[in-house]
C-alpha cells in the first residue's frame, strides 16, 4: 500500500477506535498548556496532572509565574523529572511572554521555539491544541515508536520523523495523528509487549508478516 493511502487508513481506523482522542494533559489556559507540556518531558501525563492540579491553583496568571521565587517554583514541581531546569524555563518563559508578547503565548512556530525550553514538539502541541494551527506534527516517544513499527519512518531523530510524517499525512490531520498514535501506543502498541491480537492496525503493520 502506498504511504499516503496507508496513513489515511491508519487515521481512519484510529479515529474509530479513539473518537475522543486528545491531549491527556489538564489545563485551563494556553500558558497552562505550555507549562504542562514542558513538565511532561520524561514524565508521565498522569503524574504531570497530579502536580499541576495544585500548581494551577497557586499560580493563576503568567505574572504569578514570572514573579515567583525560583526556589518556590522548584519546590512546587519537585517530584517532576528535571524540575530545576523546568522551573527555570517556565519562569523565564513567563517573563519573556509578558515582556515581548503582551502576556499572550505566541502563535507561530518561529516565536514559540525561541522560548526557553520549547522545542518543535512542544510548539506543535501549543499551535494545534490551543490555536488549531497545523504547522507540524508533534513527535513524542509513542509517535516515534509507532511511526517506526508501522513503517512510516526509519529515522530515530524526531525532526526527521516529523518530516516523514508531514510528507504523507493530510495537513488537516497533522494535529490528530499525534493524539491518535499516542492513544494507541498507550493502550495497545506498548513499548515492551504490543498487544497484536487487540490491534486495529495489525493488518497494516509489518509485524503481521514476522
Amino acid at each position: 500500500m502506498e504511504p499516503h493511502k496507508k496513513v489515511k487508513e491508519i487515521i481512519r481506523l484510529l479515529k474509530r477506535e479513539y473518537p475522543a482522542s486528545k491531549t491527556a494533559l489538564n489545563y485551563g489556559s494556553v500558558f497552562e498548556l505550555l507549562t504542562a507540556t514542558m513538565l511532561s518531558a520524561q514524565t508521565t501525563d498522569v503524574h504531570v496532572n497530579r502536580v499541576t492540579e495544585k500548581l494551577f491553583k497557586k499560580y493563576r496568571s503568567i505574572g504569578d509565574y514570572a514573579s515567583a521565587p525560583i526556589e518556590a517554583l522548584q519546590n512546587d514541581i519537585g517530584s517532576i523529572n528535571f524540575y530545576k531546569t523546568k522551573a527555570k524555563n517556565i519562569k523565564n518563559c513567563a517573563v519573556l511572554i509578558m515582556e515581548r508578547y503582551g502576556s499572550q503565548v505566541p502563535k507561530t512556530m518561529a516565536e514559540l521555539v525561541e522560548l526557553p525550553g520549547v522545542a518543535r514538539k512542544t510548539a506543535n502541541i501549543i499551535l494545534s491544541t490551543a490555536y488549531g494551527i497545523n504547522e507540524g506534527i508533534a513527535v513524542d516517544t509513542h509517535v516515534k515508536r509507532l511511526a517506526y513499527r508501522l513503517g512510516l519512518s526509519r529515522h530515530e531523530d524526531p525532526v526527521k520523523i516529523e518530516k516523514d510524517l508531514i510528507g504523507i499525512t493530510p495537513k488537516k490531520d497533522w494535529g490528530n495523528i499525534s493524539h491518535l498514535l499516542i492513544s494507541h501506543g498507550r493502550k495497545t502498541c506498548q513499548a515492551k509487549k504490543p498487544k497484536h491480537k487487540d490491534c486495529v492496525l495489525f493488518a497494516l503493520c509489518p509485524s503481521n508478516s514476522i
